[in-house]
């Protein structure tokens, strides 16, 4: 076997565990998964999955990046080459409902299940999740300041409250859709974004 394909291979089983491990956490919680179940779910030793991720933390942390990448492909790069401030937060936020909409992952927005399950505590999973929050909302600040400055908003808008309500648009959004199964939840996330921007 040549080194390329075995590092092809690896690549793709590492590949594999994550788009499992990512479905689960998410339905689950990263507390809930575990190197065994992922091993018996893919059909592989226990020894096979730590010797791509170590221990549970690292795991948790490339699910955590995995879930980041899959947002970033999903919300900011679908708003790619709109004008930035309100013709971006427009875009954004549509791209936003839509993820959410389309039920990519069985249990909604990751991030909002990671915050939920992690605010509470210390440590590296806790920052990480941290880390991606900061990232979105300092791009959606970013953009409400834009739209101040260039008159598409009001002079006298307070940004970090209208940044607060944007996020707490999506987090109702994703909580009505999840826990009550509202299928016009996306639709209601849909005025109100309307009605603020």
């Amino acid at each position: 076997m040549s080194p390329r394909k075995t590092a092809a291979e690896t690549r793709h089983t590492r590949q594999r565990i994550l788009d499992l491990g990512l479905v689960l956490a998410s339905a689950e919680g990263l507390e809930g998964l575990t190197i065994g179940r992922l091993a018996a779910e893919l059909g592989m030793s226990k020894a096979g999955v730590i010797g791509h991720f170590g221990a549970k933390e690292s795991l948790q942390l490339a699910v955590i990046d995995a879930a980041a990448e899959l947002f970033v492909r999903e919300v900011p790069e679908r708003a790619r080459g709109v004008p930035r401030g309100l013709p971006y937060l427009r875009a954004a936020g549509e791209a936003w409902i839509s993820y959410l909409e389309r039920d990519l992952l069985p249990g909604g927005c990751f991030f909002t299940a990671a915050a939920a399950e992690f605010d509470g505590r210390e440590g590296p999973v806790r920052d990480a999740v941290v880390r991606m929050s900061a990232f979105w909302q300092r791009e959606l600040r970013v953009n409400i300041w834009r739209a101040v400055s260039l008159g598409e908003l009001p002079p006298d808008t307070d940004i970090d409250q209208l940044l607060y309500e944007v996020v707490a648009i999506m987090l109702a959004l994703n909580h009505f859709r999840q826990l009550h199964g509202d299928v016009q939840a996306a639709a209601r996330a849909r005025r109100a974004l309307e009605g603020l921007l």
